[in-house]
Order: C-alpha cells, then sequence, then structure tokens
C-alpha cells in the first residue's frame, strides 16, 4: 500500500511539473530533503523518482522558456557554477575511478538543480513557498523526533531516514538545527494565528529532536545559531527570555547519557570518535597538499590513502567536516570555491539586510535574509564536525538570498523611478503655477 501511495504522489505530480517549472523545483526539494520514496517498501523503491522530477523539470522549463526568469549572474552564482564544474576535475585524476561515478553524480545533480532553479524562482510569493517546502521538509522529520524525544525523555536517539544525506544521526540534528531559523521567517509573515503557533511548536520540537539525535556538533551549532537568532532578532526581549528558559529545562529534562555524551566536548582527547575525526582530518590536509591543487577525488575515504596520508593509517573514518572534505576531495581551490560561495551569500544577505531597514513593504525581506544568515551559521559551525559538503538545503537558502536580492533590488529601482517621476511632476506645476 504505501508503495502505492509514494508512487502515486511522485508519479501523478508530473503532469503539473510540465504545466509550471516551480512545481518540479518543489517536487525535487521535497524528494531531496523528505525523502518520500524511502517510505516505501517494495517495488517503489527501484523506481528513479528523482530521474523521472529532474528530467520533467528541465523539460519544462525548456517548454515554459518564456516564462523564465533571468539568470542572476553575481559572485555568489559564478562561484557556484565553476565549484559545480571544479568537482568534476578531482574525479579524473582520482586514486579509486572506480568509486567516483555514483558520488560525483549525486553531487553534480544537487548542485545543477539548484542553479536551474533559479530560472523558475522570481517572486516573492515563490520564495515564500519554496521556503515552506525546505522548512517542512526537514521539519517533518524535526516534528517527529522531537514527538519521540520527548515521550522517549531523550534516552534514544533520533535517527533520519535510510539511504539519505540526513540518516546519520548527526547529519540530521545539523539539517533540523538549519530549518529552524526558517519556521522563525515562516512565522513572523503568517497572518492567521493558528500558523504562527504551529511554526512556534515546530521550533521547539524541531530543537528537541536535535538534541535527542544526541549530536556534540548540532549541540556546539545550535549554540552559535542561538545567539545570532537572538542577535538578528525584531524581538530581542522575548527571544532571549526564551533562551535563558530554554536552558536549564534541557538539563533537567535530558537523562544521564545525553548528559555524558555532551560532557566529551571538553575531553575530546580521550574519546575515539573525535581522535578518529582528527586523524581524518590530517589525512585530508596531507592529501591535498601532496595533491596540489587538484585533491584525490570523492573516493578518497580507502585504507590505501589512510595508510599513506594519515597519522594512524589503521583509524579509518569518513571527513567528518564539511571543509576537510572539500579540501581533501577537490583541493585547495575546491575549498576556496566552496567558502567563496557561502561567504558572499553572507554579504548577500547583509546587503538586503541594510537595504530594507526602515522598509515596512520589504520587512520579509529583511527578516528572511537574517533568517538565512542564522541557518548559514549553522551549517557553518556544525559542518566543521560532519560530512554535509553536498547536502540540498544550505546551497538552496544561498539561492533564496539570491533571489531576494533581486526582488529586492527591482523593488528599490522601481521606487526610485517612482520617486522620481513624482518629483518630476510635482516641480513642474510648481514652474508652471509661478510662471
Amino acid at each position: 500500500m504505501r508503495d502505492l501511495v509514494v508512487a502515486t504522489l511522485l508519479l501523478g505530480s508530473i503532469p503539473f511539473i510540465l504545466r509550471q517549472p516551480f512545481i518540479g523545483l518543489l517536487v525535487w526539494v521535497v524528494f531531496g530533503i523528505l525523502n518520500p520514496h524511502q517510505f516505501a517498501w517494495g517495488w517503489a523503491l527501484s523506481i528513479p523518482f528523482g530521474q523521472l522530477v529532474a528530467g520533467a523539470t528541465m523539460l519544462s522549463i525548456m517548454i515554459h522558456a518564456r516564462q523564465r526568469y533571468p539568470f542572476p549572474l553575481n559572485g555568489i552564482t559564478i562561484a557556484m557554477i565553476v565549484f559545480l564544474l571544479w568537482i568534476g576535475v578531482s574525479p579524473l585524476f582520482s586514486f579509486h575511478p572506480e568509486g567516483e561515478w555514483a558520488l560525483w553524480s549525486r553531487a553534480f545533480k544537487i548542485q545543477l538543480m539548484v542553479l536551474l532553479g533559479l530560472l523558475v524562482v522570481g517572486t516573492r510569493e515563490q520564495i515564500h513557498k519554496l521556503t515552506w517546502a525546505l522548512a517542512l521538509s526537514v521539519g517533518f522529520y524535526g516534528i517527529k523526533g522531537g514527538i519521540f524525544t520527548v515521550a522517549t525523555g531523550g534516552s534514544l536517539r533520533v535517527w533520519g531516514p535510510p539511504n539519505s544525506f540526513i540518516e546519520d544521526n548527526n547529519h540530521l540534528a545539523l539539517a533540523i538545527i538549519m530549518a529552524v531559523p526558517l519556521f522563525r521567517y515562516l512565522q513572523l509573515q503568517a497572518v492567521k494565528r493558528w500558523v504562527k503557533n504551529a511554526c512556534g511548536a515546530a521550533m521547539v520540537l524541531c530543537t528537541a529532536a536535535a538534541l535527542g539525535s544526541q549530536s556534540r556538533g548540532a549541540l556546539v551549532a545550535l549554540v552559535a545559531m542561538a545567539s545570532l537568532l537572538w542577535w538578528k532578532s525584531r524581538h530581542k526581549a522575548m527571544i532571549g527570555i526564551l533562551i535563558l528558559i530554554a536552558i536549564p529545562l534541557i538539563f533537567i529534562a535530558m537523562p544521564e547519557s545525553w548528559m555524558a555524551r555532551m560532557s566529551t566536548i571538553q575531553t575530546y582527547e580521550q574519546d575515539a570518535s573525535a581522535m578518529g575525526r582528527i586523524n581524518a582530518w590530517w589525512m585530508a590536509w596531507n592529501l591535498a597538499m601532496a595533491r596540489f591543487p587538484i585533491g584525490g577525488g570523492f573516493a578518497i575515504y580507502e585504507p590505501d590513502l589512510f595508510f599513506r596520508f594519515a597519522p594512524d593509517p589503521f583509524d579509518i573514518h569518513a571527513a567528518h567536516s564539511i571543509y576537510f572534505q572539500v579540501l581533501g576531495e577537490h583541493g585547495f581551490l575546491g575549498l576556496l570555491l566552496f567558502l567563496s560561495i557561502f561567504m558572499a551569500a553572507w554579504r548577500c544577505g547583509n546587503w538586503v539586510i541594510r537595504s530594507t531597514k526602515g522598509r515596512s513593504d520589504l520587512l520579509w525581506a529583511h527578516d528572511l535574509a537574517a533568517m538565512a544568515q542564522v541557518s548559514i551559521v549553522g551549517y557553518a559551525v556544525g559542518g566543521a564536525f560532519l560530512s554535509l559538503s553536498y547536502f540540498d538545503l544550505p546551497y538552496y537558502i544561498v539561492a533564496v538570498l539570491v533571489v531576494v536580492r533581486e526582488v529586492v533590488r527591482k523593488e528599490l529601482a522601481s521606487k526610485a523611478k517612482m520617486d522620481k517621476v513624482s518629483v518630476g511632476g510635482v516641480t513642474g506645476s510648481v514652474i508652471a503655477g509661478q510662471s
């Protein structure tokens, strides 16, 4: 029954995608982050839903070429395009070329669809719908995991959907944390009281789920993000009080096993998992230095490479860091491009916030830019300890900032033109009166 429902929903969306490419983007976002096909148990798992949705979306973009928005060519998008191209270079020089294709194609499709999304999103309404899709796709697991955490008293960990970027409890926790600021933006923009309350409940449950994952990196990211959320908020007093109330409640509610695990942050030298990550970081650094500026490709987490480049050749781990993952796989140039995307996105957010300050008609853009920055900080801090370099969500948040800037720029230009015409009309009337 599950297979039939999942297949009907996803395949049934194809005709709508062909009529409107924006729908294709929303379906792709939900498919890539929520992974609804993983709810199936049987034959539906073998259907290539991702390829079908992506293909239908691309075809729809070509069919409705006149409805496309101009591609916003700026520092962010240029960095994204070059990064997309660069991740295809290092696999050509891989130590293990047989393991490259699946990993490269997955990362390539994600980056490509984000860029294509910039062609079909261009209005405030579309930005708002995309934000809802992003928040709910991750929030589904946050809300479900939050209820589970409360019901079990935090004694069991929260896990994500199988065969996805967020299957691991640590990865899921970071994704959930990044969704919290998106729900805050949606709460600020909501008109109906029940929507505001629902977004508030989602924020609380997502925070509970992140804590219930027992991820130490997520806790560090949550602290950093909460600080910035307070700083960026329009209601600092209320947010500050809520944070101060939440801190003791967390320590009271969570079990001793959670406290014991979080306490290892201060004694990482005695933790085998933490030392394994550091060993993987050194391996990535040494490999990047030896293969400057290319890196070793996606398939570098193999015994022979650890034996060659790691301090401890027998402690084989994934990178467990977005920075060292990109460094080891794509070299120093790849890391520079990766950092450039998010640094430029941060500056884009600053521009939107400055340009919309005091503008009630653009308050939505001000709030969204601020909350997107909060989400990026969560990714930057939590990602330092997790291998989520190619996860969809942060790149879509960057894309949202790009489109918000374009919308704000057009609104400001239109307002300036109207003011100029208005002033010209008044001046002409005065001159006529004097004559």
